[in-house]
């Protein structure tokens, strides 16, 4: 009987072990997933929203600051580089976990190519895409922000759309000119092509002289970028979420 007794009383102490390794390892597993959110929220600006009733794995991308291109900014300049967006949003369209992408807009634009790489990368996701401009989408940040499925633009918001910009050294030729005029081509036309404005008014606004004044451009607030047809609507971050968990469940 003492033997029967000894041998229970191991296999339930054995049991209890492996069920606290278990539940340490789990414990673990949590604070790592946890570490790994945090680090993603911090080197990149984006996370992965999962904790809704729906059960919708939705990854956050955010272009904050200036677009970064092939000139690395100063330090103290806050910027989204390409470099980092471009592999997140191949590895959200590879991924069978991720359902949709919600995308958070606070630029103040920077480099045409690096902008337009995102802004194509984001209008070719197979996934439901939703983005919202914040403070302003400014620049090249107007065809990021139309790239996505639906777009929304909260009431405050701005939008600033001016003809295309060299900086440093412009050598008045006609060259240059006619370069200049095939990048403000590809910008009206991507823009015309994924929202509902027309390339004449596009250029229209970009050519505007009586707004700025030290400046040729226009700017937007809110619902006026609705009514030009480059937003969809006007809202906020529980609009664009709700957005995006119905275009998710009607897949």
């Amino acid at each position: 009987m003492g033997k029967g007794k000894n041998k229970t009383n191991q296999k339930q102490e054995k049991y209890q072990q492996e069920k606290n390794r278990d539940e340490k390892k789990d414990v673990e597993q949590v604070i790592e997933k946890e570490k790994w959110k945090q680090e993603q929220i911090r080197e990149e600006g984006s996370t992965v929203l999962n904790e809704n009733e729906e059960k919708h794995n939705i990854q956050l991308i955010t272009i904050i600051g200036e677009v970064e291109g092939h000139d690395v900014l100063g330090n103290n300049t806050k910027a989204t580089k390409y470099e980092h967006i471009l592999p997140a949003l191949a590895s959200i369209e590879d991924s069978s976990e991720i359902e949709g992408v919600l995308i958070l807009l606070n630029t103040m634009g920077g480099d045409v190519e690096a902008g337009l790489a995102i802004a194509e990368m984001i209008s070719s996701l197979s996934k439901p895409t939703v983005s919202l401009v914040l403070g302003g989408s400014h620049s090249i940040g107007v065809p990021i922000a139309v790239s996505s499925d639906y777009s929304y633009i909260v009431p405050t918001g701005t939008m600033v759309i001016h003809p295309v910009r060299l900086s440093g050294l412009v050598i008045g030729a006609q060259p240059t000119f006619d370069y200049f005029r095939q990048m403000q081509n590809r910008i009206i036309h991507f823009v015309s092509s994924h929202c509902k404005i027309s390339p004449d008014r596009m250029e229209e606004l970009m050519m505007e002289t009586g707004m700025l004044t030290k400046d040729v451009g226009t700017i937007l607030v809110g619902r006026e970028a609705v009514e030009e047809g480059i937003i969809n609507e006007v809202g906020g971050i529980a609009q664009a979420v709700s957005k995006l968990h119905e275009m998710i469940g009607k897949r």
